[in-house]
């Protein structure tokens, strides 16, 4: 005989017959409104297994013999150019979890990679060992102590302590490793987690109104939401009162919004549950909160909830049985704290009475887009929007980030943002073929670089380290515009014209006009710049150890990049272009910074006490000292070591396995070689080797030691053109500033050597370089001959097709000349070459 479920203010889950009504009514108002809806098992399992028996009823109407929502229950929101549908109703208080993907804790995840995401596979391994090695410690150390308590008569009492010491020892040994490996493990991961994987759910080959998750074990799911949660509560600290206790209290006042997700967790058997459940979009601080006071964690609730967890009176209760259906999830929990709530003893602390206030919560869920694919970014919009404008502070780093995912959109939305790029990137081969939406998703850390591969010119090959960097240079790109240059002086009142682009970034960070840009603007702008930047890096460090770089002429006047390729930069510094490896150090800048031993770090210390705050070196003496060393000659360094080491922290953060010694073996940080092993920091990819003079890697990696030994702050101090003993300037300090040199100086920018033999040696190395430089010059001309001739070709066919009169003869005339003095220039630049040729032989 079945018992009666007691009554009380706790919701019980409504029948499936009502959440088959409840999908119908949902998928005939989206088809009223022209949007599409969640797929159709997201409504029936998400939203219908978290509606009160009630309230389904009250949503639900029959207009002309079709279900349909009440006019009421659903409203319109649009973000830009896409549409979307919100369905209000009153949800159970434990039916939304915390969305990983919330703004606020952006800057908690790395970019995601199938290496970061093994490595999480392994640190979940190495945490269950680190946790049964910890055990197997107490058990060792009891039994020691209970060794040494032992009667004195017994005759083996000496050995069976001595073994038990052994066994102590190590087990201790066996936790210092595993504790070790751990440590490896999260160094590796930048000591954050890549971030979760969403995209659009698709039912019959369409997408749909919902995010699905990868697939991930169930350790690993446990592990990625219980850090996403971690994150979060970090976050919330910065709330001036108790959320839990003004929820008790006053219960939600404000809806939060949500969106259907799905979980896909690989059990140990072979299964895979594939759970929908409401995560918050907004109000992702409230609905942790509210599962704190239900006494509920959230992990268990998108991975499977233990019986245990949610007992009833009368059971079943098992551990080991894991709860999958939301529905009964939220019956047991409403069952019980009925059941509480109602009995006179119940203390006056109880959840059961402390939740009474979030039963149920009112609540906006996503139910319809316009355009589902780019579902995620339309919900980060959303939410973006909504916190900017909000009063609870972010995160710095996540505000920034924030920011210029705002600045992106704003490019997009006015139609500037193909239109800067292809002026930011003259040679792309093809930037009038852009995906806009990727791209925006690239520069954003929102999806792959893949889209930013038209931006690159036709001899460069894509590849990880070109597409970062064409990353890079696009988002400084859209942070320092270029401004067109003043006109002359007439001797009236000019409005400066400060071109199409800056604008739009005054108006998207709400900054002073132009003429009132200060200092201030530009460090705020530097700031944005360097957290836009740091999503492109695994490991994540200062944001402000890029204060400096830039300055009120970038922000004026526009970052005037040099619009060389990597591979052009490199073959121009190995054939001894002083310009073209200080234009290196700058794209180099990023990865010098957000490496996993950074070379270069915020300003701090001071030159006064350096034995007691370190000494001062601001990230603009570091740039400006490494561009010196190109042309200076510094102890300990050569053209070979500085090349390698370009090229060494290009490529770091793709780098998979970490460094070995050039013997074999594991390499020690340059500024930890007299420390002890343990003590030491662990080797992990993305270090740099530290070269030697001829450029081969050492047993070393290079570290801040390092860079400052080879690299002193008083080589980026003296010899910089109008520096002074002191480095005070060096924060406002002009960008070009690193790009200063003085004395007498080569056509490439290097001193001559004095010694005729060291010249030729020097002449000797850089002319391979040189050779392939100017291979590549040629191929661009003919390229472009090609080119003109295809045109000119198809301007002569469609004229005789079209019957059209020629062209004037004086405009015909000018043509010619200008063609003739083009090939001119060619025929002797290849009696240059031929004579080029002739000397090989006598070098």
């Amino acid at each position: 005989m079945a018992t009666k479920r007691p009554d009380g203010i706790y919701p019980y889950i409504g029948t499936d017959t009502w959440g088959e009504r409840l999908a119908d009514a949902v998928e005939n108002t989206c088809e009223q409104a022209g949007v599409v809806p969640p797929p159709r098992s997201a409504i029936t399992e998400g939203i219908a297994t978290a509606l009160g028996d009630t309230e389904i009823k009250k949503i639900v109407v029959t207009s002309r013999g079709k279900k349909v929502l009440t006019p009421s229950a659903w409203r319109e929101v649009n973000s830009g150019d896409d549409k979307v549908l919100l369905l209000i109703c009153d949800v159970h208080g434990a039916a939304v979890v915390p969305w990983d993907l919330n703004d606020r804790t952006v800057s908690s995840w790395a970019p995601p990679s199938p290496e970061a995401t093994q490595r999480v596979v392994e640190l979940v391994a190495a945490e269950a060992d680190l946790e049964n090695a910890e055990k197997a410690k107490k058990l060792a150390e009891k039994e020691c102590d209970a060794r040494r308590r032992a009667p004195g008569d017994d005759p083996h009492a000496a050995a069976a302590l001595a073994a038990a010491q052994e066994k102590y020892v190590q087990a201790t040994k066996r936790v210092r490793e595993a504790e070790r490996t751990k440590a490896a493990l999260l160094a590796a991961l930048g000591q954050r987690r890549p971030r979760p994987v969403v995209h659009a759910a698709e039912e019959d080959g369409e997408p749909k109104t919902a995010l699905v998750l990868a697939e991930q074990p169930y350790e690993v799911a446990v592990h990625v939401h219980r850090y996403a949660v971690e994150n979060l509560r970090r976050s919330g600290k910065t709330r001036g009162y108790d959320l839990a206790e003004s929820l008790v209290t006053a219960g939600q006042l404000t809806r939060g919004m949500s969106v259907l997700q799905q979980w896909q967790v690989a059990n140990a058997d072979g299964s895979t549950s594939r759970l929908w459940r409401m995560a918050a979009v907004t109000a992702n601080n409230r609905a942790l909160a509210r599962l704190d006071v239900f006494g509920l964690r959230s992990e268990y609730l998108v991975t499977g909830m233990p019986q245990s967890a949610v007992p009833l009176s009368k059971g079943p209760n098992d551990p080991t049985v894991l709860l999958l259906s939301q529905r009964e999830i939220l019956n047991r929990v409403s069952h019980g704290f009925n059941e509480d709530s109602a009995t006179e003893a119940t203390e006056p602390d109880h959840k059961a009475l402390r939740a009474m206030k979030i039963a149920t919560v009112p609540a906006e869920i996503v139910i319809g887009c316009s355009n589902p694919a780019a579902l995620e970014h339309v919900l980060r919009a959303l939410n973006v929007n909504d916190h900017l404008r909000g009063i609870q502070p972010y995160d710095e780093d996540a505000r920034l980030i924030a920011l210029f995912a705002t600045l992106v959109d704003t490019y997009a939305k006015e139609g500037k943002l193909g239109p800067i790029l292809a002026d930011a990137f003259p040679t792309a081969q093809g930037a009038d073929l852009l995906d806009l939406g990727g791209v925006r998703d690239a520069l954003t850390a929102n999806g792959s670089l893949d889209p930013l591969a038209p931006l690159l010119p036709a001899d460069e090959k894509v590849s990880p380290v070109t597409l970062r960097d064409i990353a890079i240079r696009a988002i400084t790109t859209l942070v320092f515009p270029d401004v067109p240059p003043a006109g002359p002086e007439t001797g009236k009142r000019q409005i400066r014209d400060t071109g199409p682009y800056w604008p739009i970034v005054k108006a998207a960070l709400q900054e002073a006009p132009w003429s009132q840009i200060r200092a201030k603007t530009a460090e705020a702008r530097t700031r944005l710049w360097s957290a836009a930047i740091a999503q492109m890096f695994l490991h994540r460090a200062n944001i402000l150890s890029a204060l400096g770089l830039f300055g009120v002429p970038e922000v004026k006047d526009g970052c005037g990049q040099d619009p060389r390729p990597l591979k052009e930069l490199l073959l121009g510094a190995e054939a001894g272009d002083a310009t073209a490896w200080a234009a290196l150090v700058r794209r180099m800048a990023p990865a010098l910074i957000h490496a996993p031993e950074p070379l270069i770090t915020p300003g701090q210390g001071s030159e006064a006490g350096a034995g007691r705050k370190g000494v001062r070196r601001t990230p603009t003496n570091a740039l400006a000292a490494l561009t010196l060393a190109y042309t200076e000659n510094a102890p300990g360094v050569s053209r070979e070591l500085l090349l390698a080491f370009a090229r060494s922290v290009l490529e770091h953060p793709d780098a998979t396995q970490a460094p070995e010694a050039p013997g074999g073996g594991q390499p020690v940080c340059y500024g930890e070689s007299r420390w002890k092993e343990e003590d030491q920091t662990p080797i992990v990819p993305g270090m740099v080797p530290a070269p030697d003079l001829n450029g081969d890697a050492t047993s070393f990696v290079a570290d801040k030691a390092w860079f400052d030994h080879l690299f002193p702050a008083e080589l980026g101090r003296a010899s910089r053109t109008g520096a002074s003993g002191s480095d005070a300037g060096d924060e406002g300090a002009d960008s070009e500033s690193t790009n200063q040199v003085d004395g007498a100086t080569t056509v490439h920018g290097q001193v001559p050597p004095s010694d005729p033999r060291d010249r030729l040696a020097e002449l000797r190395r850089e002319l391979p370089a040189r050779i392939e430089l100017a291979e590549g010059i040629y191929q661009r001309a003919v390229e472009a001959a090609n080119a003109l001739l295809e045109d000119f070709d198809e301007a002569s066919r469609l004229r005789s097709q079209l019957g059209e009169d020629a062209l004037p003869a004086d405009q015909r005339i000018q043509w010619m000349e200008r063609l003739a003095s083009a090939r001119k220039t060619a025929q002797d630049s290849a009696t240059v070459l031929s004579q080029v040729e002739a000397l090989i032989l006598q070098v």
